[in-house]
């Protein structure tokens, strides 16, 4: 029997992506995102392939969350897979110098809107004793880098509550999983330059990023490995990515 598999920020980058790639496994689809137009030409382009419903969700509003699963299909009800993608990140000025409400929407959204479609969704998977939730974190989450202080912080939420997540769900059979991404190259930095394209391919000059069809590989195979397995972290950086030293001020001497 095909999965049922909820994707959140499904109208593009790692979400769009994903549902690509359980549609051709024949999976029912679940779409959300706060574009109602982009999930509408998805789902026309995914529809001959698998089931797919689609809906307008903006994961940061509490009121939109609850319209989407009142109005949720019984027939798609029975979420297997959940793969929490939505998420953003918004400038990248030192802490002393960034703009709050970039702040407050990142925290609403990687964190708060997370937290609420996991809840929404999570009773139904343990009433039934199976399922899977699928958290995107990032590689900031671990690795810490100037100007990444509230989105870095959201990711290391995401990470420790995928963690938690394991712990409250032991001895059922409940999957969590946290794929934590490094340089993939989507609109990502779009969003976070607020559309300043020519900056946004600064980031990738040069390099051979990921792609989103890398990730969604990924996100795949993590569901598909035996069901006794979890995978509960799995931190990925294309070959051309790594760490660095550690920062030194050598202008500090006589201070």
């Amino acid at each position: 029997m095909a999965k049922t598999v909820m994707i959140t920020g499904a109208s593009s980058g790692f979400g769009q992506a994903a549902a690509r790639r359980f549609a051709k496994e024949q999976c029912a689809l679940v779409l959300a995102a706060r574009s109602l137009d982009k999930l509408q030409d998805l789902a026309q382009e995914l529809s001959p392939l698998c089931q797919v419903y689609y809906a307008a969700m903006d994961v940061s509003s509490a009121d939109s969350v609850a319209s989407f699963f009142a109005e949720l299909p019984e027939q798609f009800q029975q979420i297997d897979v959940l793969v929490n993608s939505a998420g953003l990140a918004l400038g990248v000025e030192p802490a002393y110098e960034a703009d709050f409400a970039n702040w407050e929407t990142m925290i609403d959204t990687n964190i708060t809107g997370l937290l609420r479609v996991t809840r929404a969704v999570l009773p139904s998977m343990v009433e039934r004793d199976t399922g899977h939730i699928i958290n995107i974190g990032s590689t900031a989450g671990n690795w810490p880098y100037p100007g990444g202080n509230t989105y870095g912080a959201s990711k290391a939420f995401v990470q420790n509550f995928s963690r938690a997540l394991r712990a409250d769900l032991l001895g059922k059979h409940v999957r969590v999983s946290n794929i934590e991404p490094g340089m993939a190259q989507t609109n990502f930095s779009n969003v976070r330059f607020k559309g300043d394209a020519e900056r946004a391919d600064k980031v990738y000059a040069g390099t051979k990023p990921m792609t989103a069809e890398d990730i969604a590989d990924i996100i795949y195979w993590v569901t598909s490995v035996p069901s006794h397995v979890n995978v509960n972290t799995l931190e990925v950086m294309p070959v051309c990515q790594a760490w660095s030293a550690l920062t030194v001020n050598r202008d500090m001497e006589n201070d």
